[in-house]
């Protein structure tokens, strides 16, 4: 099989047993192109090559860098896929009818309900994403499970719990870690709750998840590899190997190496398995 196209992130399914599955996803410049299964590629030699261009993923602009998910410079600055309140919610303003960068698409996206939750990817973090994000917000994480903790009417209030929480708990992922074989803990997630809850006491109270069901998410892996190294398009535009696994947004070779498929969105590139 021969594919063609500009790189998107991954898309991803969960099944009721907690099995991540993938679907590659991509675009002729702007127009979708039909996904495809990731199943099959898994034990088989994969191939990416570069072809060295690169086009914005919202204007279609070609360009030498990306900025964020596939953006040029200005897209990055102008667009609402990346304002201020995607990376710190609790800058959002759209719950008071103040937009940082477009209404409509802010109101639609942010005047949401959203959930605060606790993952594990190689640790426990916090975190904020919108209700219908969860589990598909862990697993571009590579989060081995996940717990909710509070419900938000709107994203700037997950954010504000989110930096209350900030102090005990990492917001960030390390990803190299995330990558190693990661079992579990849903006593530690039980007990991380536990304390945030008692942290964010009656000022949050009203908004806080009763439930404490646990996601477990197992990932599409042969082989979990002892040491990683992460390969850039950019300094080495043939990236070829038997594909192992797929955690997180990154495809993993048996050599070692391995691809974060998201951070080269707007990448024109070939991928040829089998």
């Amino acid at each position: 099989m021969k594919w063609v196209g500009n790189v998107r992130k991954m898309g991803s399914s969960v099944d009721i047993h907690g099995h991540v599955t993938y679907q590659w996803c991509g675009a002729d410049v702007l127009e979708p192109l039909e996904t495809i299964s990731l199943e099959p590629w898994i034990g088989k030699h994969v191939q990416v090559t570069f072809d060295g261009i690169i086009h914005c993923s919202e204007t279609g602009r070609r360009i030498k860098k990306t900025y964020g998910d596939g953006l040029s410079y200005d897209a990055f600055m102008k667009s609402p896929l990346a304002c201020p309140s995607i990376i710190r919610p609790e800058l959002s303003r759209i719950h008071e009818g103040i937009a940082l960068r477009d209404e409509e698409w802010e109101r639609a996206n942010h005047l949401q309900p959203h959930v605060v939750y606790i993952s594990q990817t190689s640790h426990l973090k916090v975190g904020v994403t919108r209700a219908t994000n969860v589990p598909s917000r862990w697993v571009d994480q590579g989060a081995v499970g996940g717990i909710v903790l509070a419900n938000a009417p709107y994203r700037q209030l997950a954010g504000e719990i989110e930096v209350a929480l900030k102090s005990m708990m990492s917001d960030r992922t390390h990803w190299r870690a995330m990558l190693l074989e990661v079992n579990l803990d849903g006593e530690a997630l039980l007990d991380a709750k536990e304390e945030c809850l008692e942290t964010l006491g009656l000022t949050y109270e009203s908004f806080f998840e009763d439930s404490d069901e646990i996601t477990a998410l197992r990932y599409p892996v042969l082989t979990y590899l002892p040491k990683v190294t992460s390969s850039k398009l950019d300094k080495r535009p043939c990236i070829s190997g038997r594909l192992v696994g797929i955690k997180g947004q990154y495809l993993m070779f048996e050599d070692g190496q391995v691809w974060n498929v998201r951070a080269h969105a707007g990448y024109r590139v070939s991928v040829e398995v089998g």
